[in-house]
């Protein structure tokens, strides 16, 4: 199958490794992996955030980019979510048959990484080595919009030498929510402090979700009590074939097509 990486924004700019990690991933499965340099945001926090008109723009180019595409896989349930579910709001609002026509068959072909191996390619033994203590936390968009279920789960089981420890209070929010822990801090420390809490009463060397951007917090909490416990993405799990350090820090650089050769 060829596939498509829509690899997000926040992923290009601060966490490349997840595109990388994805890139072999894929491959390693068999499949075919193009990426599309010319891929910008989604637009989720210009229309999440009272700025439609503008959004539009980047749903269309986003369109345009993938519109050929077989398949599109992303390591975000929350832009998924928002390509599936808000882009057909976001046409009817502009009132646009056409774009309606587009977003509604673009989002019947992309995917979240972890549904995409489970439902689409049918796979949940990835070939995956990662011998640590690891908990999850499944994050609000793709567990309530997407409903990706045990996918995640399914598919660490089967990572060798993997110990997967279950997270209390597991379906609350970690208090990122984009722009709401820019404009609600307090709150959203408040609902951090317990998520890091919960991660840090399970014992895990790591904690593990399909969304940086919730990572990027819990990290964060995780970091400045000096816990000693990382964040790692799934796909970064489900990638790796040998020991890692999952406390290693990586230098944001720019996700590019020369970072699939």
């Amino acid at each position: 199958m060829k596939i498509d990486l829509f690899i997000t924004c926040l992923n290009d700019a601060l966490f490349p490794r997840t595109g990388v990690a994805m890139t072999r991933l894929l491959r390693r499965l068999g499949h075919e992996v193009r990426f599309n340099d010319a891929q910008t945001c989604c637009g989720q926090m210009h229309f999440n955030t009272g700025y439609q008109k503008e959004a539009l723009g980047l749903i269309r180019k986003f369109v345009a980019d993938f519109r050929d595409a077989e398949a599109v896989v992303a390591p975000s349930g929350s832009c998924v979510a928002f390509v599936r579910d808000l882009y057909p709001k976001a046409a009817e609002w502009a009132g646009d048959e056409e774009l309606l026509r587009e977003v509604r068959l673009i989002g019947e072909r992309t995917w979240e990484l972890s549904e995409f191996l489970i439902k689409v390619l049918g796979v949940e033994d990835v070939g995956a080595s990662y011998p640590h203590r690891v908990t999850y936390h499944p994050t609000c968009h793709a567990a309530r919009l997407l409903r990706v279920g045990d996918a995640p789960l399914r598919l660490l089981r089967n990572v060798r030498g993997l110990h997967l420890v279950e997270l209390p209070a597991g379906d609350q929010c970690c208090g990122f929510g984009g722009t709401f822990s820019v404009k609600n801090p307090e709150t959203s420390t408040a609902m951090l402090a317990d998520k890091v809490h919960n991660v840090l009463s399970t014992g895990a060397e790591v904690c593990t979700a399909g969304d940086n951007s919730c990572l990027m917090h819990i990290g964060g909490g995780l970091a400045r009590l000096q816990s000693g416990t990382g964040v790692v993405h799934l796909a970064e799990i489900l990638a790796s074939v040998e020991t890692v350090n999952p406390a290693a820090v990586v230098e944001p650089a720019r996700f590019s097509a020369e970072g699939l050769a």
